[in-house]
């Protein structure tokens, strides 16, 4: 709790300043094999904020978590999910969280490590997944939509991890950061034009959740199942974590393609301008469709 308290200032200061991104940006060609689009020196703080415990062990239930599987958390971040769900499979479970970023890692290990059956470690997910055993069930949330062009290549090899009769789960939104009303004409199309850039530059898939269940479905999974909710569902007065966390997607995902904004009244501040004036008006309404998706892999005949 020390470090979401301490985080407060960080969250007052992003959402009441007009300052752009650049002291928070970090270069992205440290991640040799792959750039994470939303790689800034607070990454870790806006993950855990945005990290909703209730909401993590609702989707654990339904993805079949319970007392002594051994679980996979791809893309893990900072650990806070891996912690929620390594209490969900007690007693006699295990969870490992894996993901691509050592400074993630470092934060789950100095956060959340510690405790039997939890671990964590770096991995590469654009290589082949060898020497981790196989797993009961999988987890994969909020991370294929970083991987447009690689995603079922990463199921591919996940399936590879997983015991025959064990579960993959994926979850990931669908026309993400794109469902706004009413939002000015220039602003929607500045928003279309950002998203097209980041699938092309960065490999950012806006529309990850409708590609859930063919990766399944092509793979031979059975008892294959979905169920599709809100993730952002904002309207009326803004809470905090929801302004912390827009705040920072604009700032950081948006800079990296700051060419969009040349032809933008104001360029990129006249853009954070706008759109943090829409973003703040209780007028405003705004949804993310967020699609689960899970299935099992075949017994041997």
């Amino acid at each position: 709790m020390t470090c979401l308290r301490a985080s407060k200032d960080i969250i007052d200061s992003s959402i009441h300043s007009a300052g752009l991104a650049d002291n928070h940006l970090k270069t992205l060609d440290k991640y040799q094999s792959h750039p994470y689009l939303m790689e800034n020196l607070e990454e870790s703080i806006r993950l855990e904020l945005k990290t909703d415990p209730e909401v993590v062990r609702t989707q654990a239930k339904w993805c079949g978590l319970k007392p002594g599987l051994r679980v996979l958390d791809v893309g893990c971040g900072p650990g806070k999910t891996s912690a929620i769900l390594h209490e969900v499979i007690q007693p006699d479970g295990e969870l490992l969280g894996l993901d691509f970023s050592e400074e993630r890692i470092e934060y789950a290990k100095k956060h959340y490590d510690g405790k039997a059956g939890i671990r964590f470690q770096v991995h590469d997910f654009t290589a082949p997944l060898v020497g981790l055993g196989q797993f009961d069930l999988i987890w994969v949330r909020f991370f294929l939509e970083y991987f447009r062009l690689e995603s079922f290549e990463i199921v591919k090899n996940l399936t590879d991890c997983l015991r025959p009769g064990g579960y993959l789960c994926l979850m990931d939104l669908d026309h993400n950061c794109l469902s706004h009303y009413k939002l000015p004409n220039k602003l929607e199309k500045a928003l279309y034009d950002i998203m097209g850039l980041l699938e092309e530059k960065y490999d950012f898939d806006p529309y990850a959740g409708r590609k859930l269940y063919s990766y399944l479905y092509d793979l031979g999974y059975e008892e294959i199942q979905l169920d599709l909710v809100a993730h952002h569902l904002i309207y009326g007065k803004m809470g905090d974590v929801d302004a912390y966390n827009w705040v920072k997607k604009v700032e950081v995902a948006f800079m990296r393609v700051r060419e969009v904004f040349e032809h933008y009244p104001g360029g990129y501040t006249g853009f954070h301008s706008d759109f943090m004036r829409f973003f703040k008006d209780p007028k405003r309404f705004t949804y993310t469709p967020l699609i689960l998706c899970k299935g099992m892999k075949p017994l041997p005949a």
